[in-house]
């Protein structure tokens, strides 16, 4: 059952983020106050997390020490699966950034390069799939 904090908290967090920027959206100011306000909404939006991390992980902590059950290994194996699976991704973002527009060139150029051109983009795409594979790999041994 969710408490008061835990319902007011998220509205707070989303009025410190989109309030510096409403007179930005709305053209009122020029580029330099705008720079400024963009800073000061990021500072703002960091330092609302860290209090409420702090605030909530405080509240929470005797409660969480009685519901985790696992080892350190089992931790650096979520882990591991993560970070496989956020650099795989990374990595195929930036192969389809490069291949996609050199593939358009190609298609423009010549419309009989379609299926050539859409194999370097789909591998890119593989590498995402292998991530993800390895990551199912690494929580199924878990």
């Amino acid at each position: 059952m969710l408490n008061l904090f835990e319902i007011i908290m998220p509205i707070v967090l989303i009025a410190i983020i989109s309030l510096p920027l409403v007179p930005v959206f709305k053209g009122k100011l020029d580029v330099r106050s705008a720079k400024f306000r963009m800073y000061l909404q990021i500072s703002l939006f960091f330092a609302t997390l860290c209090g409420f991390i702090l605030f909530a992980g405080a509240t929470y902590a005797a409660e969480a020490e009685s519901a985790f059950v696992g080892s350190n290994a089992q931790g650096m194996g979520f882990l591991s699966a993560a970070i496989a699976v956020s650099a795989s991704v990374i990595g195929a973002g930036y192969a389809v950034g490069q291949a996609a527009p050199a593939a358009i060139g190609a298609i423009s150029e010549n419309p009989d390069n379609f299926g050539k051109a859409m194999i370097y983009v789909v591998l890119g795409e593989g590498v995402a799939i292998y991530g993800l594979l390895i990551a199912i790999l690494i929580i199924q041994k878990l």
